[in-house]
């Protein structure tokens, strides 16, 4: 198989965002109208492929899903955006997990609601089933850890059979600040730790947070850290910080999924070849850009040559 021909799989939440965009945040106990409404696929590592998707990457999705028309709709979607959905895991008496987002156009913010009554997340048994073959990266969002370094080290096994420039690359997010997701630290050969977790450590920058973090991964592995409207800085085994400014929008208009836009546009550049430096900026000009419209589509307008736009 050629490695031109090679996804990049990402492997974790897809759910139903019901997204409601107001000019101000409601007040508690009140009845008001927002200026519009709308469904969009949502989940950590299903936005990430989306941003794939849209930079021009082949992309795939595993992860698990309810039976029934929400779920036929985030399948229409998959399909919209040509993301590869044929690994999803189907759990035909479970409910679609489903979030409400308020999204506030004039401070930019979002507010989430989740629910996720029982489906469960995917398991080292349906990773077992992948072909790993086909992939030349595989992106975790940090859910279920003990299950995720199973599946990882399945990854690790299959690479230890092929030379070096075949092998696939694993990335893992961890974003929340949950003792069990801190296991997935070591495994990844590309860590993306949030600034949530960087400030439950105590650190008080994305330069700190890497600083202080990196004896926790593997030798060789490059560490990153998104801090917002301050930009991102990563650190590598050459043990420099790069750096990189945010490029925030002319307005504010829609910050939901900011940091799964990051996230995806680093790894698009580090999977065809970019440098550190290359990926982080082009990770904070995207996720800058798309906090300048709702939802994800414009990204292929206004990235039309993917990372070397």
């Amino acid at each position: 198989m050629e490695e031109e021909t090679k996804k990049i799989l990402c492997v974790g939440l897809v759910c139903l965002d019901i997204i409601n965009v107001v000019d101000k945040y409601p007040e508690e106990d009140t009845d008001s109208r927002c200026l519009s409404q709308r469904w969009q696929r949502g989940g950590n590592a299903s936005n990430s492929c989306t941003v794939l998707a849209l930079l021009g990457a082949p992309t795939a999705f595993l992860g698990s899903l309810a039976t029934g028309p929400t779920s036929e709709f985030i399948l229409e979607d998959f399909q919209k955006f040509r993301i590869d959905a044929s690994l999803v895991s189907e759990h035909a008496q479970c409910d679609l997990p489903a979030s409400v987002v308020i999204s506030n156009v004039v401070t930019g913010s979002r507010t989430i609601l989740h629910k996720n009554r029982n489906l469960p997340d995917v398991s080292e048994e349906d990773f077992s089933k992948v072909d790993l073959r086909r992939f030349k990266w595989i992106h975790w969002e940090g859910r279920n850890a003990d299950q995720q370094v199973r599946m990882i080290q399945r990854v690790e096994a299959y690479n230890a059979t092929l030379p070096q420039q075949q092998r696939i690359t694993v990335s893992v997010e961890i974003e929340k600040p949950r003792e069990p997701l801190f296991q997935l630290f070591p495994y990844g050969d590309v860590v993306f730790v949030s600034k949530d977790v960087a400030r439950h450590f105590g650190f008080p920058t994305a330069e700190a947070a890497v600083r202080g973090f990196y004896s926790r991964v593997k030798p060789g592995a490059v560490l990153v850290c998104a801090w917002a409207e301050k930009g991102a800085d990563a650190l590598g085994p050459d043990g420099s910080v790069v750096h990189s400014d945010a490029f925030p929008p002319e307005a504010l208009v829609d910050t939901l999924g900011a940091g799964d836009t990051f996230n995806a546009a680093v790894i698009c550049t580090l999977a065809n070849g970019g440098s550190l430096q290359d990926a982080l900026t082009f990770g904070c000009r995207v996720a800058g850009s798309k906090c300048g419209f709702h939802g994800y589509d414009s990204i292929c307008e206004m990235f039309p040559n993917g990372w070397k736009s």
